[in-house]
C-alpha cells in the first residue's frame, strides 16, 4: 500500500535562497507516515494511549531537485520492513503537476512501551495491527 499526501511548501519552510530547507523533509515524512497509519483505522494518539510509542531510530534523506515556496508536492509513503520490534517506512517526494521526483528517504522506528520506553513486541501487543501492516508491504 502506498499513501499519497498533498503538501504545499510554506514560506516559513524556505531558506534565504527561497528553497525549502533540508530540515523540512523529515517533517513532511512525518505527515506522510501519520496519513499512512490512519489508513489502518488508528492514529499515533490512540497507539500511545494503548501503551505503545514509535521513537525514531534512523533517518535517511536524499535531496535531488529543490522545492520552493508554494510548490505543490505529493509525499508517497509505504512500508518497507516490519519486524516484531521495528518498522521502516520509505518516502518519495514529487513536485506537481509534472510528478517529478525531487527527494526520497526512510525512517526506522522501534516499538516501545509508552511508560517505560522498553522495547515491546508489536506482534504480541497489537497482533491485528501487526498483521494488517505486514499485509500492506508491497
Amino acid at each position: 500500500m502506498i499513501t499519497k499526501t498533498k503538501i504545499v511548501a510554506r514560506y516559513a519552510e524556505t531558506d534565504k535562497m527561497g528553497i525549502v530547507h533540508h530540515s523540512v523533509y523529515p517533517i513532511w515524512y512525518e505527515v506522510g507516515r501519520t496519513d499512512f497509519i490512519k489508513r489502518f483505522g488508528t492514529n499515533y494518539s490512540t497507539l500511545e494511549e494503548a501503551g505503545m510509542m514509535m521513537p525514531l531510530i534512523n533517518l535517511t534523506c536524499h535531496y535531488g531537485l529543490p522545492a520552493k515556496y508554494e510548490d505543490e508536492l505529493i509525499v508517497e509513503t509505504k512500508l518497507l520492513k516490519l519486524s516484531c520490534g521495528k518498522i521502516t517506512f520509505g518516502y518519495s517526494v514529487y513536485k506537481q503537476p509534472a510528478n517529478i521526483l525531487i527527494g526520497s528517504g526512510t525512517t526506522e522506528h522501534g516499538f516501545v512501551d509508552s511508560n517505560t520506553f522498553k522495547p515491546i513486541n508489536i506482534k504480541k501487543f497489537m497482533p491485528k495491527l501487526f498483521n494488517e501492516l505486514k499485509d500492506s508491504i508491497e
